[in-house]
């Protein structure tokens, strides 16, 4: 099974500026050291965005889970990065009762 809609899976820019790529966010730290050690920053953000969308749109889902405000979608590939090496993540999306398109929500070492 594929994401529903992935053609139109989006991520919210706050989520790589100031979550993924954040120095100083309290879960999104640890994040922050794997992505920016592999080459990712704030002057290439739009390549972490590409790829972490590439994964929502070519990969099967692993595992489904129903929320009670939507549900959520499990998604693991290969991550290329601006050092270029190849790199496992675990993606996740969600899609919210009330939209229809799949929402980034996090990813990390898969």
């Amino acid at each position: 099974m594929f994401l529903p809609r992935r053609e139109d899976a989006y991520i919210p820019p706050s989520k790589i500026d100031s979550y993924l790529l954040s120095k100083t966010h309290a879960v999104g730290k640890s994040k922050a050291k794997f992505f920016r050690t592999l080459g990712f920053n704030e002057g290439n953000t739009n390549l972490l965005e590409q790829g972490l969308l590439a994964i929502a749109r070519s990969e099967v889902v692993k595992e489904t889970a129903s929320l009670p405000y939507g549900t959520k979608y499990i998604i693991d590939g290969s991550l290329t990065t601006p050092n270029g090496k190849s790199v496992n993540v675990r993606t996740i999306w969600i899609i919210e009762a009330e939209d229809e398109k799949p929402r980034f929500v996090t990813a990390y070492p898969d």
